[in-house]
């Protein structure tokens, strides 16, 4: 052997300093990644044409190893890790030799392009980040970000550390809507690390917190990175699982487990909600426990107020907290009370599946005992007797037609149960109603007669949602009784919505917190997968945009508002009306509703159309497409280029060496964090995409193929990616920090200042491994 060392050992090596060598030569990343893999393979090709590459495989004729595999040990846990003592042969790191491997690795290479890339299952989810890089990079040029953090300095400002605590809330704030690290970084480094210096605060706390702040895109949802490893951690779920049931003898996972062995983007994005948040704010306590205590560094700034009538404290809670919380809870004790709830009468024409127990239990004796070790005795026993009472109870378990007079039962079942106010139009109510109470708040002397108004109109259409309307009721007849009240609301709206027009934090913040609850609400609350979130959220932003462009020019964006309008149309006529006019027989109001929100889609289509007019010619477009390919373009290379190197790495069985090495240890929990110290070392040198693309597929296998939860495993590799991008004297948000830090803040400064939040990070990352139920509550409270 070549120095000692197993020739699949040499092989990693090589492909190890051809990986680096390559990122460090300056060529782009993309390139170099393929290229490393290219020559990799040739110099590992060579050594084994040489003879030089002898890999120390078990010799599976030898009788100890045939005695082992008679003891009931797995042949597939057999590995010269876990018995090195077993006899070995000596052969080939290629065995069929290089030219079989380099015609397989050609053959995969584009099978995994149209997969991956082309035409495979994952396009549409990938499809997800050009529109998320479009929004985020939109969003940026349009100097959103310096909106945001003006007006929460004003705000938080004459706390004890208020610019530091406003950086967080606008990096959180950044990462909900861009999800792109390196911009958010040097976003705020430009607009306020300047500002925080001028008013005396240390060099250390800045720029700790806005590096810290900035890495929040990494986890908190839209994230790119949870898209980019959620849509491979699902891939290598479905199939580690898979052969994990086989292993266990079982025919599938489902089988096995008693559940779908799914894992999808949109999970993880609610999986990873609150453990962003909880990085929030520890970031935020943080800078406010400093500023207590060093209130020289970090001083109160008194920046301004953002409202332009003064309120006193009790105007401000009566309107702002108060009516508020009183509306919100109100609503949720009358949802406990059935007073508000499902006014739906729709039914299925077939039955549901016939019960079923919650274990298969027909399965051979090898599946069942390893379904008792996983679930236990008691989950057994329990879904035996369960099986054992469907079969005797005749219950078909198939879907069977209802007869006209079940389903008219059904139908009168679920009125008799209907509640008098419905769950759509209580939750349109209280967020006009909220308007009405802003807007009061913002302007407590003001005439207060159009908000009066408004409120009469949200009195009448609840009386008129309780005595005139029932469950049976059409759409349309809900649309001429509400009129009049919905005509009073909207009398009172808009009078509010100029007043909060005139409040600079609602105006600042109200547009893209509305952008990003359209865009993370769709997901989080399983109404639509990311990609057409995602797409929504381009438009928006590119609209948002254009808003913002035409008021800085002193002209009226009436035209975005309308479009805006349009939309909203769109989507309350789509949830109130069947719009399926393919059908035989098609009422007059659903043709009208049609006519309806088709013209409302070709106003919104048009309002967009006129959004991209106004930013191309003011100069906004063209760089925001230009960047946008870059950054896409980027990552589907670097994508295409780690399947290359991924498979030289297969080639000379290195990926199944490093499993094998991996599984060699019994616990789980061991494995996992050797994986996270790899990850996290490796976070150093290389950027999240390498990282994914790159290492992930080789540890996958064995870290979702156990126990864990693989929502849990795939947040904390985020989490960690995250702290590691943050951890001196490598991270990657310090290089993008430093480069547009002004010349009085040194590498020193800022390597201080981010040594707490890494420790902070750390903190995090033991909260979620000792309670992974932060990961797991949002998934389980909200059906994806």
């Amino acid at each position: 052997m070549l120095f000692g060392l197993d020739g699949v050992e040499i092989g990693l090596i090589i492909v190890f300093i051809c990986l680096f060598g390559g990122i460090l030569s300056g060529f782009p990343v993309a390139f170099a990644i393929a290229g490393a893999g290219v020559i990799s393979f040739g110099i590992i090709a060579a050594l084994d044409s040489a003879g030089l590459l002898i890999h120390q495989a078990i010799d599976e004729s030898a009788q100890a190893y045939r005695d082992l595999v008679n003891s009931g040990v797995r042949p597939d846990t057999i590995s010269i890790f876990r018995y090195p003592e077993l006899p070995r042969i000596g052969e080939p790191v290629f065995p069929q030799g290089w030219e079989t491997a380099l015609d397989r690795n050609v053959s995969f290479v584009v099978n995994r392009m149209n997969e991956r890339v082309l035409a495979g299952q994952s396009i549409e989810t990938l499809l997800a980040v050009l529109m998320f890089v479009l929004m985020g990079i939109t969003l940026e040029r349009s100097k959103i970000a310096n909106d945001l953090l003006t007006t929460m300095a004003r705000v938080f400002g004459p706390l004890p550390g208020g610019l530091a605590v406003s950086i967080v809330v606008v990096g959180a704030f950044l990462a909900a809507s861009t999800g792109i690290v390196g911009a958010t970084v040097v976003t705020m480094g430009l607009l306020a690390l300047p500002t925080m210096l001028r008013n005396n605060y240390s060099p250390e706390i800045a720029t700790g917190v806005i590096a810290a702040s900035g890495t929040l895109g990494q986890i908190i949802p839209p994230s790119i990175v949870i898209v980019l490893l959620g849509t491979l951690a699902g891939d290598l779920y479905s199939a580690a699982q898979e052969n994990r049931a086989q292993l266990a003898g079982c025919t599938d996972a489902l089988t096995y487990l008693g559940e779908p062995a799914v894992l999808s983007v949109g999970t993880l994005f609610q999986a990873a909600l609150l453990p962003g948040i909880l990085l929030a704010l520890l970031y935020a306590l943080y800078a406010f426990g400093f500023a207590l205590l060093n209130p020289d560094k970090a001083p109160a700034v008194e920046m301004g107020a953002t409202n332009a009538e003064p309120i006193t404290r009790n105007e401000a809670f009566t309107w702002f907290l108060g009516a508020p919380v009183l509306i919100i809870v109100g609503t949720i004790l009358l949802g406990n009370l059935n007073i508000v709830g499902s006014q739906s009468t729709t039914v299925s024409s077939f039955s549901d599946v016939g019960a079923s127990a919650n274990l298969r239990t027909n399965v051979g004796p090898e599946c069942q005992a390893s379904m008792i070790e996983l679930h236990g005795q008691e989950a057994w026993d329990a879904a035996i007797t369960q099986q054992a009472e469907i079969d005797a109870s005749g219950v078909s378990t198939q879907s069977e037609a209802l007869s006209e007079e079940q389903i008219t039962d059904a139908i009168q079942a679920k009125v008799d149960g209907a509640a008098p106010i419905g769950t759509g139009t209580a939750i349109l109510l209280i967020l006009l109603g909220l308007i009405l109470t802003t807007a009061k708040g913002i302007a407590p002397s003001r005439e207060s007669q159009p908000l009066i108004i408004g409120g009469i109109g949200v009195v009448l259409a609840l009386l008129a949602d309780i005595i005139l309307i029932g469950p049976l009721n059409s759409a349309g007849y809900y649309v001429f009784i509400m009129v009049i009240p919905f005509a009073l609301i909207l009398y009172g709206v808009v009078e509010g919505v100029k007043r909060c027009a005139k409040n600079e934090l609602v105006r600042v913040v109200f547009p893209p917190l509305i952008l990003i609850i359209a865009v993370l609400g769709s997901i989080l609350g399983g109404i639509t997968n990311p990609t057409p979130a995602a797409a929504l959220g381009a438009g928006g932003a590119i609209m948002l945009a254009a808003y913002r462009k035409l008021t800085d020019m002193d002209r009226s964006p009436k035209v975005i508002i309308w479009s805006t309008l349009a939309i909203v149309v769109c989507i309350l006529v789509g949830v109130n009306f069947d719009l399926r006019i393919n059908q035989n027989d098609v009422s007059a109001q659903s043709w009208f509703a049609f006519f309806v929100a088709y013209g409302a889609y070709l106003y919104a289509v048009f309002g967009l159309l006129f959004s991209c007019w106004i930013l191309y010619t003011s100069g906004v477009l063209s760089p925001v497409v230009r960047e946008t390919a870059k950054v896409t373009s980027m990552v589907f290379t670097i994508l295409i280029g780690s399947q290359l190197l991924n498979l030289v790495v297969i080639s000379f069985g290195g990926e199944h060496y490093i499993q094998q090495f991996l599984k060699s240890f019994d616990n789980e929990f061991t494995v996992f964090l050797i994986v996270m110290l790899v990850l996290f070392i490796l976070g150093f040198v290389l950027d999240f995409l390498e990282i994914i693309y790159i290492v992930i597929p080789i540890v996958g296998p064995v870290i979702y193929g156990g126990t864990f939860d693989p929502k849990w495993v795939t947040i904390m590799i985020a989490v960690n990616l995250q702290t590691s991008f943050l951890t001196p004297p490598f991270g990657f948000a310090l290089f993008y920090l430093r480069g547009v830090a002004p010349k009085e803040v040194t590498t020193g400064h800022i390597y201080r200042g981010i040594i707490p939040f890494v420790l902070i990070q750390v903190a995090g990352l033991a909260l979620l491994w000792t309670f992974p139920g932060i990961v797991t509550l949002i998934p389980d409270l909200i059906p994806n």
